[in-house]
C-alpha cells in the first residue's frame, strides 16, 4: 500500500507513540474487517500509535451512552450520518476542523476534495453505502427481479422478504416500490398521506416479512434459505457473492446511499491521536484503500479518479459495484438526514406500533 499522508504530527516520538492508543468503534462483520485491513491496521503501522477495532451492531447507541454517563472508552465512531448530524447537536461529539484533513492526492484542499455533504461539524465521511435489496438467483431460474416493486411482488416472485427492523430505509423502499419516484419520496414521506402509504405498502407483504437488525442478519437470512430476497447492505452481498461465492445478485433500483462517518465522541480519552487517525482515514489513499476491501464508494473525488480500483487480490474491478457508479444511480435516493433528524423517533413509535398490531 503506499504511504499514506501523515500530518507532521505523526513524526512523534517512540516513546510518545508508545504510550498513544486509538480505540476505533465500528459495525463488524465484512464492513469492520474493511475497515481493520484499510485504516487500522496500516495506521498503526506507519504512526507507532496503538489502535483496536471494537464492534458495535449500531454504534451510536453506546456512544451516546457513554457520554452521557461521562465514562468515554472509544476515540473514533463510525456512525450513519443522520446519527453524526443527532449526536452533534445534542453536544456528543467533538467538532472536526476541516482545514486539519489532508488535500487530496492531486493538491486539491479537503473541503473541495470531498463530495457535497461528505464533511459535517462533527464527521467526516469514510465511504458511501447504499441499502440495496437482493436476490438468491437459484430461486428464480427463469424471470429475475429487476425493480424495487418486485420486492413486493410475491406472486410473481414468491418467497419470505428479509427487511431491517425499523422504519428508516424501510418507508422510503415502501414508496418506492409503491411507484412513488426517488426524487418524491421524501415530500411524500412529509405528508400523513404519504406515511400512510408507506405502512399500507408494508401491509401487503407483512406475513412474508423475516426482520433483520445486525447487517451480518441480512446476507446469512439469504444464505440459510429463510427468504429468497432481502434488503441488505450492499457491502455485505458484494462479499458473500465474491468471497463465499453465494448465487447472490443485488438489484440497485431503488437504493438508498448515504455516508457514513468518522467522528470522535466528546471527551474521548485519546482525542489528538483519534484526530490523526481520522486524518490519515480520510486521506484519498484512505478511502482507496477502503474501496479495495469492500464496495462502498469513496467519498473524495481524488480517491475516484480513474476508475481503476480492485478488489483485494484482483478479484474484481470496484467500479460497477460502487453505489456510486452511474448506472447505478438511475432510481437511486439519497437519504434525508435532515428528514430522519427530525422525524426519527415519532416514525419508529408508529412502525414499533405497526410492527405489534
Amino acid at each position: 500500500m503506499k504511504k499514506l499522508f501523515l500530518t507532521t504530527a505523526l513524526t512523534c516520538s517512540t516513546a510518545f507513540a508508545a504510550q498513544a492508543e486509538v480505540v476505533v468503534m465500528s459495525w463488524g462483520g465484512s464492513y469492520g474487517a474493511a475497515q481493520t485491513e484499510a485504516h487500522v491496521k496500516p495506521f498503526m503501522a506507519e504512526s507507532g500509535i496503538k489502535t483496536t477495532m471494537i464492534d458495535s451492531d449500531n454504534p451510536a447507541v453506546p456512544i451516546k451512552a457513554q457520554v452521557e454517563a461521562g465514562n468515554v472508552t472509544v476515540d473514533v465512531v463510525s456512525l450513519e450520518y443522520a446519527d453524526a448530524i443527532r449526536l452533534c447537536d445534542e453536544g456528543l461529539l467533538e467538532p472536526i476542523d476541516p482545514s486539519s484533513l489532508p488535500a487530496g492526492s492531486d493538491g486539491t484542499p479537503a473541503i473541495d476534495d470531498f463530495l457535497p455533504g461528505a464533511i459535517t461539524e462533527c464527521g467526516v465521511s469514510t465511504d458511501i453505502w447504499s441499502n440495496i435489496y437482493a436476490y438468491d438467483s437459484t430461486k428464480f431460474p427463469d424471470a429475475k427481479p429487476t425493480t424495487i416493486a418486485d420486492f413486493f411482488d410475491t406472486e410473481k416472485f414468491p418467497g419470505k422478504r428479509g427487511l431491517k427492523k425499523g422504519a428508516k430505509a424501510v418507508l422510503e423502499v415502501a414508496l418506492m416500490g409503491d411507484g412513488v419516484p426517488a426524487s418524491e419520496v421524501y415530500e411524500t414521506l412529509n405528508t400523513p398521506e404519504g406515511i400512510d402509504r408507506a405502512f399500507k405498502k408494508l401491509d401487503s407483504i407483512k406475513k412474508d416479512i423475516i426482520w433483520w437488525e445486525a447487517g451480518a442478519q441480512a446476507p446469512q437470512l439469504l444464505a440459510d434459505g429463510e427468504v429468497v430476497m432481502t434488503t441488505a447492505y450492499n457491502g455485505r452481498i458484494f462479499n458473500a457473492a465474491i468471497d463465499e461465492n453465494k448465487p447472490f445478485v443485488i438489484v440497485w433500483d431503488g437504493q438508498i446511499y448515504e455516508n457514513e462517518m468518522y467522528s470522535i465522541p466528546k471527551g474521548a480519552p485519546h482525542m489528538e491521536d483519534a484526530l490523526k487517525f481520522i486524518e490519515y482515514a480520510t486521506s484519498t489513499e484512505g478511502l482507496r484503500a477502503s474501496a479495495e476491501q469492500i464496495s462502498y464508494g469513496p467519498a473524495r473525488k481524488s480517491a475516484n479518479l480513474g476508475g481503476d480500483i480492485i478488489y483485494k487480490d484482483g478479484k474484481t474491478v470496484m467500479g460497477p459495484n460502487l453505489p456510486t457508479y452511474p448506472a447505478n444511480l438511475e432510481n437511486a435516493l439519497e437519504s434525508s438526514f435532515e428528514f430522519w433528524v427530525d422525524h426519527d423517533s415519532e416514525l419508529n413509535e408508529r412502525f414499533n406500533a405497526w410492527l405489534a398490531s
